[in-house]
């Protein structure tokens, strides 16, 4: 026991290691080449936003004020119009609530939905999934607990037991999915979860990355009973800004805005504006779609000439998505041979064991430079 009363010997929760900090070796390891490191591993954006979207950041003038938590009446009418373009959904903005980025709206939710219904102890989650969804509950002090996909590449729902839904306090969905890039049944999942009174959270980050479909937002399929998240973190390349949003279900969006108002959470003026002149832009949304579908199939061709792996497209996002056999052999050879770093799958979830995430967020000049190093012809 410590002079303060404190016994140091009792330890309660200990955070995992973070998944990217286990590729520092191989970060290394790249770093060694002409050229450096081309990191693959993080889907971090590397193209600039648009000019517009810099001025409103440091032209706005509401650095002085506090925010409001649920989002400026500007800012959720700009996002009421994308939803209304993109989806051709009309969504009021009662609905409508700012949050800072999305990660950590996926890592606090389960909290404040435990609190709301503390008979409920279960977050259900796709099992090769954002590492965050699992976190999440864990922060919470809740059972987490994967879901596998179905032949289709859909959440298999029919897989739980009855005592799972009893206990379930909600579901996380994401389409397009990180890491697979498949697209999940969104519409399965909202009447599932009304069926059975567990409200759906959809994490639509990539929604307007799909290649072969139109975006697609669970508010298609009405608003009741789920609640869709967005960033402007991919599609405007804006991950430094942390500028996200929720919508959906009046009584849960409402129920979140108090909360979070009381915690604090705001997303800084300068960057609701920002906000505001990227959603009102469709154009450069356009250009990185071309940029990424274009990075998918260079990358795609060079690791698949390289390895001797068939590795296909993914159908939304801006992963490739492939079982490697050992991943983490992959990876370290992609490393030593390519100065390129990659996410071995499990940072995914088990399932997810013998997979490789590469994430395409490097200018073509560099994804080049990789595969000139693997003496692969671009």
């Amino acid at each position: 026991m410590s002079s303060a009363g404190i016994n140091r010997n009792q330890v309660g929760f200990e955070p995992p290691p973070y998944p990217y900090d286990r590729l520092d070796a191989y970060q290394k390891m790249a770093s060694e080449f002409d050229g450096g490191i081309v990191d693959l591993s993080i889907g971090t954006p590397c193209d600039p936003p648009p000019q517009a979207v810099i001025d409103a950041l440091a032209g706005s003038g509401s650095e002085r004020g506090y925010p409001a938590s649920i989002g400026s009446e500007n800012l959720r009418r700009s996002i009421a119009r994308w939803m209304g373009r993109r989806f051709s959904i009309d969504v009021p903005i009662s609905r409508i609530a700012a949050c800072i980025g999305t990660k950590e709206f996926v890592a606090t939710t389960p909290q404040y939905m435990k609190l709301r219904r503390p008979g409920r102890d279960t977050v259900i989650y796709p099992a090769v999934a954002y590492p965050t969804y699992e976190m999440g509950a864990t922060l919470a002090g809740l059972r987490a607990l994967p879901v596998p996909m179905n032949a289709e590449g859909h959440m298999d729902f029919a897989s739980l037991s009855e005592d799972d839904i009893a206990r379930a306090l909600m579901v996380w969905v994401n389409s397009p999915s990180n890491p697979t890039g498949g697209l999940d049944d969104l519409k399965y999942a909202a009447n599932w979860g009304r069926k059975h009174d567990i409200p759906v959270f959809s994490d639509e980050c990539y929604a307007e990355f799909t290649w072969g479909t139109a975006p697609q937002s669970i508010l298609q399929h009405g608003l009741d009973g789920v609640v869709a998240v967005h960033s402007l973190s991919k599609r405007s390349n804006l991950a430094g800004v942390r500028v996200g949003f929720y919508s959906g279900d009046a009584e849960i969006v409402d129920y979140l805005k108090e909360v979070r108002k009381h915690a604090g959470f705001m997303v800084p003026g300068p960057a609701q504006a920002a906000g505001v002149a990227a959603l009102d832009d469709d154009e450069h949304v356009r250009v990185q779609r071309d940029r990424y579908l274009s990075r998918l199939e260079m990358m795609a061709k060079t690791l698949t000439t390289w390895s001797g792996i068939d590795i296909a497209l993914p159908s939304g996002g801006f992963y490739l998505w492939f079982n490697a056999g050992d991943a983490w052999e992959f990876t370290e050879k992609l490393a030593r041979e390519g100065g390129a770093l990659v996410s071995p799958g499990d940072f995914y979830g088990a399932g997810g064991s013998h997979n490789v995430r590469v994430a395409v967020v490097q200018p073509d000049a560099k994804l080049a430079m990789v595969a000139k190093r693997l003496g692969v012809r671009a």
